[in-house]
C-alpha cells in the first residue's frame, strides 16, 4: 500500500509515517530472509553439484571396482569348483581302492588301471555305480583273475598248545616256550594266565 492510499484513507501523516515505517522493515525482514533462503540454496546447489562430480569420480571407480569384484567372484567360483571337483576325486579314489581291497585285489594300482572310471559316480552309499560288476568281470577273466587272491586265508596253525584252551596247564604237559614264535608265545599267554612265559 503506498502512501497517497494511506492518506486517502483519511489517516495524519504521523500514522502513515508509522504504518510506512513498520512496512519498511517487514519488506526489509522479508528481504534478508529470502536473501538468507537463496544463500542455502545456493549452498545447497553447491553441495550437490560437488556431490555429483564426486559421484561421477567414483562411478568410474567402482565401474573398476564392479569389475574386480565380478572378476574375484568369477575366481571364486572357479576355485570352488575345482575344490569340489578335488574333493570327488578323492572320494571315488578311496571308495575305488577300499572296493579293490575288499576283493583281494592283489595290486589296487594295476587292477585300477584296468577299469574304465570315467564319467564314475559314487551312490548315495558312498559306493562307486557299475564298479562291482566290472570287478567280478575282472575276477572270472583267465587273463586278469590271477590279479585277485581267490583262496581263503588259513588260520595261523600255532604247535605245542591248543588257543583257547583252559589255563591250567597239567604237569607233564608243559609247553616249551623256546620253539614257539612270538605270535604264539602272546598267543599261549592269553589262553594261560597263570604260565609264566619268558618273552
Amino acid at each position: 500500500m503506498t502512501r497517497k492510499q494511506l492518506e486517502e484513507m483519511g489517516l495524519s501523516k504521523e500514522q502513515v509515517d508509522s504504518i510506512m515505517r513498520t512496512n519498511g522493515e517487514d519488506i526489509e525482514n522479508a528481504k534478508s530472509t529470502l536473501q538468507n533462503e537463496i544463500k542455502s540454496l545456493q549452498t545447497q546447489i553447491s553441495e550437490r553439484d560437488t556431490q555429483l562430480e564426486g559421484l561421477k569420480k567414483s562411478a568410474g571407480d567402482n565401474e573398476a571396482l564392479t569389475q574386480q569384484i565380478a572378476e574375484l567372484q568369477l575366481a571364486n567360483t572357479k576355485a570352488t569348483e575345482a575344490h569340489e571337483a578335488e574333493m570327488n576325486q578323492l572320494k571315488l579314489d578311496v571308495a575305488v581302492e577300499k572296493a579293490l581291497t575288499g576283493a583281494n585285489a592283489r595290486n589296487v594300482k594295476a587292477v585300477k588301471a584296468l577299469l574304465d572310471l570315467e564319467g564314475a559316480k559314487l551312490d548315495k552309499d558312498g559306493n562307486v555305480k557299475g564298479l562291482q560288476e566290472q570287478i567280478e568281470k575282472l575276477t572270472a577273466a583267465d587273463d586278469t583273475k590271477f590279479l585277485f587272491n581267490t583262496q581263503q586265508p588259513q588260520q595261523p596253525q600255532f604247535k605245542g598248545f591248543q588257543p583257547g584252551a583252559s589255563g591250567n596247564v597239567k604237569p607233564g604237559s608243559e609247553v616249551d616256550t623256546s620253539k614257539m614264535t612270538y605270535s604264539e608265545m602272546v598267543a599261549f599267554k592269553a589262553a594261560n594266565p597263570n604260565v609264566q612265559v619268558d618273552f
